[in-house]
């Protein structure tokens, strides 16, 4: 849990705040773009566990008018102009494609470019535990991408670091050519997440 007071003292919730970013978690994704690239202009972006917005604020800027973003969450997404929003739980793997397929659908587009997830489990306190219900929702990710993506389609996930990692980190290699692990400077120190980034997907 993050103390009010630690926020006031937080660069990137104030710079997030000045920016009109939705959350600081928006210059975590900023930084795995610089680093890897994953977003082009023009791509269909489909953004998993999305609320507040602020992933999907990011990816909106980064595919311009003829790109497309569709966010995903159980929580309301604020209307963001640009954004498709989808109310969904994306632990109902095959509702949540098929929701999306029909978005894609209805914006004439056949295929997704890029899927992202910053999802978090809601914390108990508990280490262990959180970290396999982040494994969890990294898994659901990992599948609906696998449903979705175009070959050669990129994807990041956030995952919490613990037991489960290394056999995550692993099923994603074996679906990318290009897989590599990152904590942006936007992280918090004592935060567990780290990001894995997958590139060029072999397709099914």
């Amino acid at each position: 849990m993050v103390k009010r007071a630690d926020l006031k003292r937080d660069r990137f919730y104030k710079r997030a705040k000045e920016e009109g970013f939705r959350s600081r978690s928006a210059f975590k994704l900023l930084q795995i773009e610089d680093k890897y690239d994953v977003i082009k202009e023009g791509d269909v972006v489909v953004d998993l566990g999305a609320a507040p917005g602020g992933w999907s604020q990011v990816a909106k800027e980064l595919v311009g008018e003829k790109g497309v973003v569709i966010s995903v969450d159980l929580q309301h997404i604020k209307k963001l102009e640009g954004v498709e929003s989808i109310k969904g739980d994306i632990t109902s793997e095959e509702e949540t494609v098929s929701a999306i397929r029909e978005k894609l659908f209805s914006e004439r587009k056949d295929s997704v470019d890029v899927v992202l997830s910053d999802v978090s489990p809601k914390l108990s306190g508990n280490r262990d535990y959180d970290h396999f219900c982040s494994f969890e929702l990294s898994k659901s990710a990992l599948n609906i991408a696998s449903a979705l993506l175009r070959k050669n389609g990129n994807f990041v996930v956030k995952i919490f670091q613990g037991a489960y990692y290394n056999k995550f980190y692993g099923g994603v290699k074996e679906k990318f050519r290009h897989t590599r692990a990152y904590s942006p400077e936007a992280s918090r120190k004592r935060s567990a997440e780290v990001f894995v980034i997958g590139k060029e997907y072999y397709g099914e």
